[in-house]
Protein backbone atom coordinates (compact mmCIF):
# COMPACT_ATOMS: atom_id res chain seq x y z
CA UNK A 1 0.00 0.00 0.00
CA UNK A 2 1.32 3.46 -1.12
CA UNK A 3 0.94 5.65 1.45
CA UNK A 4 2.29 8.59 -0.21
CA UNK A 5 5.05 9.20 -2.88
CA UNK A 6 7.63 7.75 -0.81
CA UNK A 7 6.02 5.84 1.87
CA UNK A 8 5.26 1.73 1.11
CA UNK A 9 3.12 0.43 4.03
CA UNK A 10 2.58 -3.45 3.91
CA UNK A 11 2.21 -6.33 6.55
CA UNK A 12 4.17 -9.30 6.68
CA UNK A 13 2.66 -11.79 9.08
CA UNK A 14 1.42 -9.63 12.27
CA UNK A 15 4.27 -7.07 11.23
CA UNK A 16 3.76 -3.60 9.72
CA UNK A 17 6.73 -2.79 7.40
CA UNK A 18 7.01 0.79 6.83
CA UNK A 19 9.21 1.18 3.81
CA UNK A 20 10.99 4.47 2.45
CA UNK A 21 12.35 5.52 -0.52
CA UNK A 22 13.37 8.74 -1.19
CA UNK A 23 16.64 9.06 -3.40
CA UNK A 24 19.37 9.80 -3.09
CA UNK A 25 20.09 9.44 0.39
CA UNK A 26 16.64 9.08 1.86
CA UNK A 27 16.79 12.62 3.37
CA UNK A 28 14.26 13.19 6.20
CA UNK A 29 12.00 15.68 4.40
CA UNK A 30 8.51 16.80 4.61
CA UNK A 31 6.92 13.68 2.45
CA UNK A 32 9.15 11.21 4.52
CA UNK A 33 8.34 12.33 7.94
CA UNK A 34 4.69 12.53 6.82
CA UNK A 35 4.75 8.82 5.73
CA UNK A 36 6.48 8.04 8.80
CA UNK A 37 3.74 9.10 11.17
CA UNK A 38 1.11 7.83 8.59
CA UNK A 39 2.42 4.52 8.55
CA UNK A 40 2.94 4.06 12.46
CA UNK A 41 -0.88 5.20 12.59
CA UNK A 42 -2.31 2.66 10.44
CA UNK A 43 -0.23 -0.12 12.59
CA UNK A 44 -1.59 1.22 15.88
CA UNK A 45 -5.19 1.09 15.09
CA UNK A 46 -4.48 -2.67 13.26
CA UNK A 47 -5.41 -5.28 16.10
CA UNK A 48 -3.41 -7.82 13.85
CA UNK A 49 -0.24 -5.85 13.64
CA UNK A 50 2.12 -6.29 17.04
CA UNK A 51 5.36 -5.07 15.88
CA UNK A 52 6.57 -2.58 13.22
CA UNK A 53 9.64 -2.07 11.35
CA UNK A 54 11.48 1.29 9.46
CA UNK A 55 13.44 0.44 6.82
CA UNK A 56 15.07 2.01 4.08
CA UNK A 57 14.80 1.29 0.55
CA UNK A 58 18.09 2.60 -2.35
CA UNK A 59 21.52 2.28 -0.89
CA UNK A 60 21.07 3.83 2.60
CA UNK A 61 18.69 4.33 6.10
CA UNK A 62 18.10 8.44 7.06
CA UNK A 63 21.68 10.11 5.32
CA UNK A 64 20.48 13.09 7.64
CA UNK A 65 18.00 15.91 7.37
CA UNK A 66 16.64 17.93 4.71
CA UNK A 67 19.50 21.15 5.62
CA UNK A 68 17.78 23.11 3.07
CA UNK A 69 14.87 23.77 5.55
CA UNK A 70 16.90 24.93 8.25
CA UNK A 71 17.13 28.24 6.82
CA UNK A 72 13.32 28.28 6.56
CA UNK A 73 11.85 25.97 9.20
CA UNK A 74 10.61 22.59 8.66
CA UNK A 75 6.77 21.54 7.83
CA UNK A 76 4.71 20.05 10.35
CA UNK A 77 5.44 17.47 11.42
CA UNK A 78 8.95 17.77 12.32
CA UNK A 79 11.49 15.36 13.11
CA UNK A 80 10.71 15.83 16.79
CA UNK A 81 7.32 15.17 15.77
CA UNK A 82 7.91 11.68 14.51
CA UNK A 83 9.85 10.77 17.29
CA UNK A 84 7.37 11.39 19.54
CA UNK A 85 4.87 9.13 17.63
CA UNK A 86 7.63 6.68 17.26
CA UNK A 87 8.79 6.72 21.43
CA UNK A 88 5.26 6.54 22.15
CA UNK A 89 4.09 3.35 19.81
CA UNK A 90 2.77 0.75 22.33
CA UNK A 91 4.03 -1.77 19.62
CA UNK A 92 7.42 -2.65 19.46
CA UNK A 93 9.19 -0.23 16.53
CA UNK A 94 12.48 -1.51 14.90
CA UNK A 95 15.16 0.95 13.06
CA UNK A 96 16.70 -1.62 10.05
CA UNK A 97 19.90 0.15 9.35
CA UNK A 98 21.87 -0.30 5.90
CA UNK A 99 24.36 2.50 4.52
CA UNK A 100 24.38 5.49 6.74
CA UNK A 101 22.07 6.49 10.10
CA UNK A 102 23.47 10.11 10.18
CA UNK A 103 22.81 12.78 11.71
CA UNK A 104 18.75 13.32 12.05
CA UNK A 105 18.93 9.60 10.83
CA UNK A 106 20.77 8.54 13.72
CA UNK A 107 18.44 10.46 16.17
CA UNK A 108 15.52 8.86 14.85
CA UNK A 109 16.46 5.63 14.98
CA UNK A 110 17.43 6.39 18.63
CA UNK A 111 14.05 6.69 19.22
CA UNK A 112 12.97 3.47 17.66
CA UNK A 113 13.04 0.45 20.55
CA UNK A 114 15.16 -2.20 19.03
CA UNK A 115 18.07 -1.10 15.86
CA UNK A 116 19.30 -3.90 13.88
CA UNK A 117 22.12 -3.64 11.36
CA UNK A 118 24.10 -4.90 8.72
CA UNK A 119 27.42 -5.16 8.68
CA UNK A 120 28.68 -2.59 6.16
CA UNK A 121 26.05 0.13 8.41
CA UNK A 122 27.86 3.39 9.60
CA UNK A 123 26.93 5.69 12.54
CA UNK A 124 27.66 9.54 13.12
CA UNK A 125 26.24 12.76 14.54
CA UNK A 126 28.04 15.03 11.58
CA UNK A 127 26.31 18.29 12.81
CA UNK A 128 29.41 19.80 13.96
CA UNK A 129 30.99 20.23 10.59
CA UNK A 130 28.01 21.97 9.89
CA UNK A 131 28.69 24.62 13.00
CA UNK A 132 25.99 23.00 14.61
CA UNK A 133 24.93 20.36 17.23
CA UNK A 134 22.49 17.63 16.59
CA UNK A 135 18.95 19.06 17.41
CA UNK A 136 16.46 16.50 17.70
CA UNK A 137 17.77 14.55 21.20
CA UNK A 138 21.48 13.46 19.80
CA UNK A 139 23.26 14.64 22.51
CA UNK A 140 20.61 13.84 25.37
CA UNK A 141 20.37 10.08 23.62
CA UNK A 142 23.24 9.16 22.50
CA UNK A 143 25.18 9.53 25.92
CA UNK A 144 22.78 7.23 27.48
CA UNK A 145 23.03 4.44 24.94
CA UNK A 146 27.11 4.16 24.79
CA UNK A 147 28.22 6.25 27.74
CA UNK A 148 29.21 9.71 27.67
CA UNK A 149 32.99 9.40 26.84
CA UNK A 150 32.14 7.36 23.62
CA UNK A 151 29.24 10.52 22.89
CA UNK A 152 31.45 12.97 23.33
CA UNK A 153 34.08 11.85 21.10
CA UNK A 154 31.49 11.07 18.10
CA UNK A 155 29.47 14.06 18.61
CA UNK A 156 32.53 16.78 19.04
CA UNK A 157 34.15 14.84 16.06
CA UNK A 158 31.53 14.64 13.81
CA UNK A 159 32.74 11.17 12.44
CA UNK A 160 31.48 7.57 11.61
CA UNK A 161 31.75 4.59 13.67
CA UNK A 162 31.18 0.94 11.81
CA UNK A 163 28.58 -1.54 12.69
CA UNK A 164 31.04 -3.61 14.73
CA UNK A 165 31.76 -1.11 16.92
CA UNK A 166 28.28 0.04 17.05
CA UNK A 167 27.11 -2.72 18.88
CA UNK A 168 30.20 -3.32 21.12
CA UNK A 169 29.00 0.22 22.42
CA UNK A 170 25.48 -0.75 22.55
CA UNK A 171 24.08 1.31 20.09
CA UNK A 172 23.06 -1.27 17.81
CA UNK A 173 21.05 -4.50 19.50
CA UNK A 174 21.96 -6.82 16.64
CA UNK A 175 23.49 -7.45 13.67
CA UNK A 176 21.68 -9.10 10.37
CA UNK A 177 23.25 -10.61 7.12
CA UNK A 178 23.81 -8.22 4.38
CA UNK A 179 21.09 -9.81 2.22
CA UNK A 180 18.84 -10.45 4.80
CA UNK A 181 18.09 -7.36 6.52
CA UNK A 182 14.40 -6.72 5.82
CA UNK A 183 13.52 -10.53 6.29
CA UNK A 184 15.75 -11.10 9.60
CA UNK A 185 14.38 -7.53 10.89
CA UNK A 186 10.91 -8.90 11.13
CA UNK A 187 11.88 -12.14 12.86
CA UNK A 188 13.46 -9.97 15.39
CA UNK A 189 10.48 -7.54 16.20
CA UNK A 190 8.22 -10.84 16.08
CA UNK A 191 10.11 -11.77 18.63
CA UNK A 192 10.51 -8.84 20.37
CA UNK A 193 6.42 -8.45 20.30
CA UNK A 194 6.35 -11.40 22.03
CA UNK A 195 8.94 -10.89 25.15
CA UNK A 196 7.02 -9.95 28.34
CA UNK A 197 7.89 -6.18 30.53
CA UNK A 198 7.16 -2.08 28.73
CA UNK A 199 9.26 -1.53 25.95
CA UNK A 200 12.88 -0.13 26.52
CA UNK A 201 12.98 3.82 25.45
CA UNK A 202 16.55 5.42 25.38
CA UNK A 203 15.11 8.46 27.26
CA UNK A 204 14.97 6.48 30.43
CA UNK A 205 17.92 4.93 30.66
CA UNK A 206 20.29 6.18 33.38
CA UNK A 207 23.14 3.68 34.23
CA UNK A 208 25.92 5.21 31.60
CA UNK A 209 24.69 8.37 32.96
CA UNK A 210 25.21 7.66 36.98
CA UNK A 211 28.83 6.24 35.97
CA UNK A 212 29.46 9.84 34.44
CA UNK A 213 28.57 11.17 38.01
CA UNK A 214 30.95 9.55 39.71
CA UNK A 215 33.95 11.49 37.35
CA UNK A 216 33.58 15.11 38.13
CA UNK A 217 36.73 16.12 36.10
CA UNK A 218 35.51 14.07 33.05
CA UNK A 219 34.32 17.34 31.19
CA UNK A 220 37.21 19.06 32.21
CA UNK A 221 39.33 16.75 31.09
CA UNK A 222 38.06 16.67 27.59
CA UNK A 223 38.25 20.09 27.19
CA UNK A 224 41.64 20.32 27.88
CA UNK A 225 42.89 17.16 25.85
CA UNK A 226 40.94 19.18 23.02
CA UNK A 227 41.69 22.67 23.64
CA UNK A 228 44.01 23.33 20.68
CA UNK A 229 41.24 21.03 18.19
CA UNK A 230 38.05 22.83 19.38
CA UNK A 231 39.84 26.42 19.23
CA UNK A 232 37.76 29.00 17.67
CA UNK A 233 34.53 26.73 16.85
CA UNK A 234 32.09 26.88 18.69
CA UNK A 235 30.08 24.03 17.85
CA UNK A 236 32.51 21.33 19.69
CA UNK A 237 32.02 23.44 22.71
CA UNK A 238 28.15 23.39 22.80
CA UNK A 239 28.58 19.95 22.00
CA UNK A 240 30.23 19.62 24.94
CA UNK A 241 27.74 21.34 26.90
CA UNK A 242 24.72 20.00 25.86
CA UNK A 243 26.14 16.00 26.74
CA UNK A 244 26.84 17.86 30.31
CA UNK A 245 22.89 18.60 30.75
CA UNK A 246 22.23 15.07 29.69
CA UNK A 247 24.46 14.45 32.88
CA UNK A 248 23.08 16.92 35.23
CA UNK A 249 19.20 17.57 33.93
CA UNK A 250 16.17 15.54 34.13
CA UNK A 251 15.67 14.29 29.81
CA UNK A 252 12.70 17.17 28.73
CA UNK A 253 15.24 20.03 30.61
CA UNK A 254 18.24 18.40 28.65
CA UNK A 255 16.17 18.16 25.57
CA UNK A 256 15.84 22.02 25.85
CA UNK A 257 18.85 23.30 26.71
CA UNK A 258 20.39 21.52 23.45
CA UNK A 259 17.69 22.49 21.60
CA UNK A 260 18.59 26.45 23.20
CA UNK A 261 21.83 26.06 21.55
CA UNK A 262 21.23 24.57 18.34
CA UNK A 263 19.20 27.61 17.83
CA UNK A 264 21.59 30.20 18.49
CA UNK A 265 24.26 28.26 16.69
CA UNK A 266 22.26 27.84 13.42
CA UNK A 267 21.20 32.09 13.87
CA UNK A 268 25.20 32.49 14.05
CA UNK A 269 27.35 33.66 11.50
CA UNK A 270 30.14 30.18 11.98
CA UNK A 271 27.11 27.80 10.96
CA UNK A 272 26.24 30.06 8.28
CA UNK A 273 29.39 29.84 6.97
CA UNK A 274 29.62 26.44 7.53
CA UNK A 275 26.40 25.48 5.24
CA UNK A 276 27.23 27.70 2.80
CA UNK A 277 30.85 26.10 2.20
CA UNK A 278 28.94 22.62 2.17
CA UNK A 279 26.34 23.69 -0.44
CA UNK A 280 29.43 25.36 -2.70
CA UNK A 281 31.39 22.05 -2.89
CA UNK A 282 28.44 20.38 -3.94
CA UNK A 283 27.66 23.03 -6.52
CA UNK A 284 30.81 23.06 -7.70
CA UNK A 285 30.71 19.66 -8.64
CA UNK A 286 27.78 20.26 -10.86
CA UNK A 287 28.88 23.38 -13.39
CA UNK A 288 26.13 24.82 -15.04
CA UNK A 289 25.35 24.05 -18.37
CA UNK A 290 27.55 20.73 -18.79
CA UNK A 291 25.30 17.20 -18.26
CA UNK A 292 26.00 14.73 -15.78
CA UNK A 293 26.81 11.88 -18.60
CA UNK A 294 29.32 14.58 -20.52
CA UNK A 295 31.82 11.66 -20.93
CA UNK A 296 34.91 12.73 -19.60
CA UNK A 297 38.60 13.11 -21.43
CA UNK A 298 41.39 11.10 -20.71
CA UNK A 299 43.70 13.13 -19.80
CA UNK A 300 47.50 11.54 -19.65
CA UNK A 301 50.01 14.83 -18.99
CA UNK A 302 49.57 17.69 -17.50
CA UNK A 303 51.21 21.34 -17.63
CA UNK A 304 51.96 24.51 -15.38
CA UNK A 305 52.80 27.23 -16.65
CA UNK A 306 54.36 28.99 -12.87
CA UNK A 307 56.30 27.35 -10.14
CA UNK A 308 54.74 29.35 -7.57
CA UNK A 309 52.25 28.77 -4.64
CA UNK A 310 49.47 28.79 -6.83
CA UNK A 311 51.01 26.07 -9.91
CA UNK A 312 53.17 24.28 -7.27
CA UNK A 313 49.99 23.67 -5.28
CA UNK A 314 48.09 22.46 -9.05
CA UNK A 315 51.31 20.08 -9.91
CA UNK A 316 50.92 18.69 -6.43
CA UNK A 317 47.38 17.77 -7.17
CA UNK A 318 47.73 16.42 -10.01
CA UNK A 319 51.13 14.10 -9.59
CA UNK A 320 49.32 12.80 -6.44
CA UNK A 321 46.86 11.61 -8.95
CA UNK A 322 49.71 9.56 -10.67
CA UNK A 323 49.48 12.58 -13.83
CA UNK A 324 53.06 13.37 -15.11
CA UNK A 325 53.12 17.45 -14.64
CA UNK A 326 55.62 20.11 -16.41
CA UNK A 327 56.28 22.83 -15.19
CA UNK A 328 57.32 25.84 -17.39
CA UNK A 329 59.33 28.99 -15.61
CA UNK A 330 60.80 31.69 -16.54
CA UNK A 331 63.51 31.97 -14.12
CA UNK A 332 65.91 29.55 -13.20
CA UNK A 333 65.87 30.93 -9.18
CA UNK A 334 62.29 30.47 -9.41
CA UNK A 335 61.88 27.10 -10.63
CA UNK A 336 64.07 25.93 -8.38
CA UNK A 337 62.49 27.31 -5.14
CA UNK A 338 59.38 25.76 -6.53
CA UNK A 339 60.55 21.98 -7.32
CA UNK A 340 62.36 22.21 -3.25
CA UNK A 341 58.76 23.27 -2.40
CA UNK A 342 57.24 20.83 -4.16
CA UNK A 343 59.54 17.71 -3.28
CA UNK A 344 59.28 18.89 0.37
CA UNK A 345 55.57 19.26 0.51
CA UNK A 346 55.46 16.01 -1.03
CA UNK A 347 57.95 14.15 1.26
CA UNK A 348 56.41 15.03 4.41
CA UNK A 349 52.99 13.64 2.94
CA UNK A 350 54.36 10.52 2.07
CA UNK A 351 56.17 10.39 5.58
CA UNK A 352 52.79 10.70 7.51
CA UNK A 353 51.30 8.05 5.58
CA UNK A 354 54.59 6.24 5.61
CA UNK A 355 55.32 5.78 2.41
CA UNK A 356 58.99 6.80 1.40
CA UNK A 357 60.25 10.28 -0.08
CA UNK A 358 59.55 10.81 -3.47
CA UNK A 359 62.45 10.00 -5.69
CA UNK A 360 64.51 13.07 -6.93
CA UNK A 361 62.88 14.69 -10.16
CA UNK A 362 63.89 14.59 -13.86
CA UNK A 363 66.05 17.53 -14.34
CA UNK A 364 67.16 16.95 -18.24
CA UNK A 365 63.80 18.06 -19.85
CA UNK A 366 64.38 20.24 -22.76
CA UNK A 367 63.35 24.16 -23.43
CA UNK A 368 60.90 24.45 -25.40
CA UNK A 369 59.02 27.23 -26.37
CA UNK A 370 58.68 31.14 -26.11
CA UNK A 371 61.54 32.44 -24.49
CA UNK A 372 59.58 34.15 -21.74
CA UNK A 373 59.30 29.88 -20.72
CA UNK A 374 63.05 29.53 -21.93
CA UNK A 375 63.59 26.77 -18.70
CA UNK A 376 61.22 23.94 -18.31
CA UNK A 377 61.04 21.07 -15.64
CA UNK A 378 59.10 17.67 -16.73
CA UNK A 379 58.89 15.58 -14.31
CA UNK A 380 57.16 12.89 -11.83
CA UNK A 381 57.17 12.43 -8.32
Amino acid sequence: MQINTVTDYACDGTTAVITIDSPPVNALGAAVRAGIVDGIARAQVDAAVQSIVLVCAGRTFFAGADIAELAKGPAKPTLRDVQVVIEASTKPIVAAIHGTALGGGLELALVAHYRVAVPSARFGLPEVNLGLVPGAGGTQRLPRVVGVDKALEMITGGGQIKALEAIEAGLVDQLMTEDGLRAEAIAFAQARSAAPGPLPRVRDGEERLSAARERPQLFVDFRAANARRFRGFLAPEYAIRCVEAAVRLPFDEGVREERRLFEELVAGPQSAAQRHVFFAERQAAKPPGIPVDLPTRPVARVGVVGAGLMGGGIAMNFLNAGIPVTIAEARADALERGLGTIRGQEGEARGRRGRAAPRPPDRNARARGPRALRRRYRGRL
